[in-house]
Parts: C-alpha cells; structure tokens; sequence
C-alpha cells in the first residue's frame, strides 16, 4: 500500500509539472501572436511597459548621487577650502597634501564668493570622498579626498545659431534685454560696427539685426559665442557687417556688403560703454581753472577701472604723469598721427615706451588724476602735429578682400543676409508710446 500511494504522490508530481509546462509553451505562443486583446483578457497582462516604474538614478558631476550623503553650498565671504574639508571629518595633515598635491590643477586659495560647490560622503561617520567645485559654468573641478587627488572636468557645450532684432526706445541695454539678447551680444556688435558707427549716441528708433551663435549647457544658456552677421539702420543710414575668414586664415574679419573691410585705420573711441561728457572745443570753461581755455580732447566718462584701449597698432612714445595730464600714455601710430589718453588710473602691464601695442589692446584704466573732476578719459588726436578733433575725421578705407575670395564672401554674404530677412523687427506699442509722449509734454 506504501508503494502504491508512493506511486500515485509521484504520478502526481509529473502530472503537475506537464500542466504547467503545456501552461508555459501555450503562454509563449500568445505571446508571439498579434492577438494582444485575447492575450491581454486571458492573461490579465499590462497593455504597455509603461506601467512598470522605473527608477531613474540622481547623476550630477558624473556621480549617482544617490549612493553618498550629499552636502551642497555656496561659497561665503571667509569660506575657506579648509574649513570647508574639517567640516567633514578630513584633518589639517591631509588637508594640506591635497593641497600641494592638486595647486597645479586648480589653486584653491582662488575660491570665488558665491560659486557652487558639493560635498560626497559614502558614510558621514568617516571622512567625506569628494569636493566638485564650480569655478565657472563651463567646468568644474573633482577633488578626489581619498587620493588626494583632482581633476578638471569640462561641461559639453551646444551651440545653436539664433538671429535676432531690436529696436532702440531708450537705450541699447533696454533694447537688448526686452528682445530676449545679452548684453554681451551689444559687445559684439560694437566690434563689428565700431568703425562705422559711434555707440555712445544711439538713437531712438535705431534699428539693428544679428546672426550670432548662442551657446547652452544642459539647456541652459551660458553666453554668447561668434557673430557672424550684423545689421544696423540709423535714420536713413544703413551699415552691414559680414564675418570671413578664407580657408588660409590671411584674411579675416568683418566687411560690408563689397568686400570692403569694416576695420578702418583707427577705433572710434577708446572705451566701451562710456558716454562722452566734454567735446572737442576751443572755447570751453574749465571746470577747475574756472576760466576758459580750448579742450583739444573729447572725455569720456566711465567708472573706475574700465579698461582703455589703443585706438590703433603703434609704440608707445610717452608713459607718465604730469599735474595736468596725470598718468597718461601717448602712442605715435605713424608719421601723420598719434593719441593720447589722460588721466589714468594706473596702467597696463608693461607700458613703457617702446613697447609695440596692438589696436584694441588695454593699455590702461580710467581713473581721475590730475586735473579732472570725476573718474574719464581724456582722448587726444594729432594729425600732422596738430591736435584735431577726430570725431570729424573720415579715414580711408583699408585694404579690400582679394578678388580670389570674391566668390566666397559672395556666397557667405548672401546666406546671412537671407538670415537676417527671417527676423522681423519688433513691433513698437503705439498706444503706450503716445501715453509716454503726452507725460513728457506734462498732459494728464
């Protein structure tokens, strides 16, 4: 009887086990056929993987965040990189050899105030593991604690081409800033058109077009990065400036419409973003000497510290001070012109004369030494060693593109205008303006 019911436990058992696998093969070729309703009502299946959750991991700075205790912060005025290491369990011994060991990668006594920075610990009982500090938003820098050790890690940039327009109501900022522009994007564009036209008097109504690349990290927007096109309308007056650059790199820069450079022989003026405050004039009151006497300069006023830049390539001839002039620099450009800029806070690096120095290069910073009122730029022009006003001046355009790279420019020319043609200008709220119009006239 034991050996009966032995028997039959067994049968059993082999019986169960066909069932279920008769049950697994006729699953499998459900699951194989197109009738997913049938197998869906039979089975009881989810229509879509969609309804599986799935856990996506934290990663930032090429770490799973979600495998350390993490500390984040920003840098103080006093932080310390010490202070900031002590803070997770990690000595002044060994502190001080991540120090050394890493002062070739990035040197931490350059912690700037309010940048990013996070902490890495596998258990908080021990030391931390690691330290990202984000200098800027194009790197950041991994202290590896245990090493002792680090490591710079640059973030992939994008780059999108964007053409965009404003128009001046009250001032470029304004203009850039309601069109959705960074004020860089001004910068560039005074580059581009800074022999053409003179910035420190923008006009209402002025209107301007640029083709330009934006660049993103993470889908966020970091900064500008080239222009390549650029178009500004002022009255009747209208300026186009192309980027080209041959295949040889013997010629490049900005031109207009006929291939003609933008870059004439000298800068308009030897500071960004400043306004003139004093013009040229023979008969002008001295704010000081409180008599008249002629002002063979054009001032430009700007904060402390801007930087001032040579109007064009030449040597220094002159770098001092005078009680008058105060620190100054004077630069002879060729046997017909030379500059002067007064005033100075203090020089650039290396001014001496002698020295060979390149249009565009700062050659020092605004301050108010000698004989000035507030902090500018005294901006004198000799031609033929006479002191000229030289925002009357025209000079001869510079050397045209060579006529091999015609057919280049031509077709580079004609793809960022039909760029430019995209873009409309914004349009201006009439409504609004007549009601800004009327509080100017005093009207209710």
């Amino acid at each position: 009887m034991k050996n009966f019911f032995e028997k039959t436990n067994l049968y059993s058992l082999i019986l169960v086990a066909v069932v279920l696998l008769s049950a697994s093969i006729a699953t499998y070729f459900l699951l194989q056929s197109n009738d997913k309703e049938h197998l869906q009502a039979n089975l009881n299946l989810p229509e879509t993987l969609d309804c599986f959750p799935i856990t996506v991991p934290n990663m930032k700075y090429g770490f799973v965040l979600d495998t350390f205790h993490v500390t984040e912060g920003t840098i103080k005025s006093g932080t310390f990189f010490g202070d900031i290491l002590n803070e997770h369990r990690l000595d002044y011994t060994t502190i001080d050899q991540i120090v050394q060991n890493t002062k070739d990668v990035f040197d931490v006594g350059k912690l700037r105030v309010d940048r990013k920075f996070m902490v890495l610990a596998s258990d908080t009982t021990q030391a931390a593991d690691y330290l990202i500090y984000e200098p800027s938003v194009y790197e950041y820098i991994v202290f590896d604690l245990k090493n002792k050790d680090a490591r710079v890690e640059e973030r992939p940039i994008t780059t999108e081409e964007r053409v965009s327009a404003g128009q001046i109501e009250s001032s470029l900022w304004n203009a850039m800033i309601d069109n959705g522009m960074s004020f860089d994007l001004a910068a560039r564009m005074e580059d581009a058109l800074q022999w053409s036209l003179d910035f420190h008097h923008v006009q209402k109504g002025d209107q301007f077009k640029l083709v330009y690349d934006e660049n993103y990290i993470e889908g966020e927007s970091v900064g500008i990065g080239d222009l390549y096109a650029a178009y500004y309308k002022t009255g009747d007056d209208e300026y186009y400036a192309i980027y080209f650059e041959s295949e040889q790199e013997d010629q490049k820069g900005f031109y207009d419409l006929k291939g003609q450079p933008m870059k004439k022989g000298f800068l308009r003026s030897p500071v960004k973003y400043a306004r003139i405050s004093s013009k040229y004039n023979l008969r002008r009151f001295h704010p000081i000497l409180k008599r008249t006497r002629p002002h063979y300069g054009t001032d430009y006023a700007a904060p402390y510290g801007t930087p001032i830049y040579a109007v064009g390539d030449g040597v220094v001839s002159r770098s001092g001070y005078t009680k008058g002039n105060g620190n100054f620099v004077k630069i002879k450009h060729d046997d017909t012109y030379q500059t002067q800029y007064l005033h100075m806070q203090k020089f650039a690096k290396g001014m001496k004369v002698g020295k060979h120095v390149r249009q565009g290069e700062v050659i020092g910073y605004v301050g108010s030494t000698g004989l000035a009122t507030g902090p500018h730029v005294c901006f004198r022009f000799w031609m033929n060693g006479k002191q000229v006003n030289h925002l009357a001046l025209k000079f001869p355009p510079a050397k045209p593109l060579a006529e091999e790279y015609m057919p280049e420019f031509e077709k580079i020319r004609d793809r960022y205008l039909a760029d430019l043609a995209k873009v409309d200008f914004p349009k201006i709220d009439v409504e609004e303006e007549s009601k800004e119009d009327l509080a100017l006239l005093g009207n209710p």
